[in-house]
């Protein structure tokens, strides 16, 4: 099963994904990790990659196109290894990305089972990110409000002592991502939506039950 994460910045996307990645068995393909990855692979793409971050220009939609077919084309050669199928976190982004995504999937004879939308209040969002804080070894993620960072000072999750913040973690930042994301990605919705594919969740019930609703979606 393939799906699309959509929500804004902070929405919690990467950490639905990294539970869909332990539960399932998918594939996350973040497009950060990606181009770090192929900068350093050595591969024809990977040096494309250097080159373009290198000069400090922007990456292609064509450049992120060939590195998640290669990720696509890979997985076939290697006998499915991502038995549990893709998730497509942080691409697309723009109405042109999503239907080079759709024709690269069409290509390749790959579905597109779900797009889900995680859906929050902007004012919500901001208090809850502004108060955010991550486990710099795992990237377990803390709230100041509602979970905070343990009392002993090491992550619950792995016992590392390294909790860190996101320069960009407030309010200023955040309404400018906001605004970025509402003019880029936000058409996305109706897009997906007028292709029967987009379900809408609920992004700011908890992790646990963010999770359960994005179970019975791809139930």
């Amino acid at each position: 099963m393939n799906i699309i994460l959509l929500g804004p910045p902070g929405a919690g996307k990467g950490t639905q994904a990294r539970k869909l990645v332990d539960e399932r068995n998918m594939v996350q393909l973040s497009t950060g990790d990606m181009l770090r990855a192929a900068r350093t692979s050595g591969t024809e793409m990977g040096k494309m990659v250097a080159g373009v971050m290198d000069r400090g220009e922007l990456v292609t939609d064509e450049i992120v196109i060939g590195l998640i077919r290669e990720q696509l084309e890979g997985d076939a050669v290697d006998g499915g290894g991502a038995g549990g199928g893709f998730i497509f976190d942080g691409f697309p982004r723009t109405l042109a990305q999503a239907d080079a995504l759709g024709a690269l999937l069409n290509e390749l004879d790959q579905p597109l089972d779900r797009v889900i939308e995680m859906q929050v209040d902007d004012d919500a969002l901001v208090g809850r990110i502004t108060a955010r804080s991550t486990c710099g070894d795992c990237g377990e993620v803390y709230n100041d409000k509602t979970t905070p960072w343990p009392a002993d000072g090491n992550c619950a999750n792995c016992g590392s002592t390294k909790q860190t913040r996101r320069a960009d973690d407030n309010e200023e930042s955040l309404r400018t991502r906001l605004l970025a994301y509402y003019k880029q990605t936000s058409p996305l919705i109706g897009y997906y939506y007028a292709k029967g594919d987009l379900v809408s969740v609920d992004g700011l019930a908890s992790m646990d039950d963010v999770a359960e609703s994005i179970k019975s979606v791809l139930a």
